[in-house]
């Protein structure tokens, strides 16, 4: 069978395979807000949960985790490797909007959980409209005439 020849494809793959260390690859992850908190979902697969480290320095929060291989140490020849191994880090700006306090995080197979709850003073809250009983309507003067008075607020 014979094989085409794309010279650009062949390029992108000649230079994905050079380029590739173990700290090119992220951590693929989903965030999105379910209700009062923000969930980031890490996918971490073959992480070790002990190598497992989040921290929050001035509104940025990293996430690092490690990954070893199984035979790192033995002699082996390698037929195709494209499982990386070594240190991952990812990192996220977190605004105003969250209570820094309250994150969670929890590991289950495979995939770190950060929930991240919204700020007291960043959730939306229904404001109550007081009116006085008793208060009469401001006055409101007729004319026939359409030279004299009009209605405030009113054309025609």
């Amino acid at each position: 069978m014979a094989t085409r020849f794309d010279p650009i494809r062949d390029l992108d793959r000649f230079f994905s395979e050079v380029t590739r260390t173990p700290n090119a690859t992220t951590l693929p992850m989903d965030l999105y807000r379910d209700g009062e908190v923000f969930i980031s979902r890490i996918d971490m697969p073959g992480v070790d949960p002990s190598s497992i480290d989040v921290d929050v320095e001035d509104r940025t929060l990293t996430v690092r985790a490690r990954r070893e291989s199984e035979v790192a140490d033995k002699d082996v020849k390698w037929l195709t490797r494209e499982r990386t191994n070594g240190t991952y880090a990812r990192q996220l700006t977190l605004g105003n909007r969250v209570a820094l306090d309250g994150i969670r995080a929890d590991y289950s197979d495979g995939v770190l959980t950060l929930t991240i709850p919204v700020a007291e003073e960043a959730r939306p809250r229904k404001i109550s409209v007081s009116h006085a009983a008793g208060q009469t309507s401001p006055e409101v003067v007729e004319s026939s005439s359409s030279d004299g008075p009009r209605s405030p607020g009113l054309d025609g």
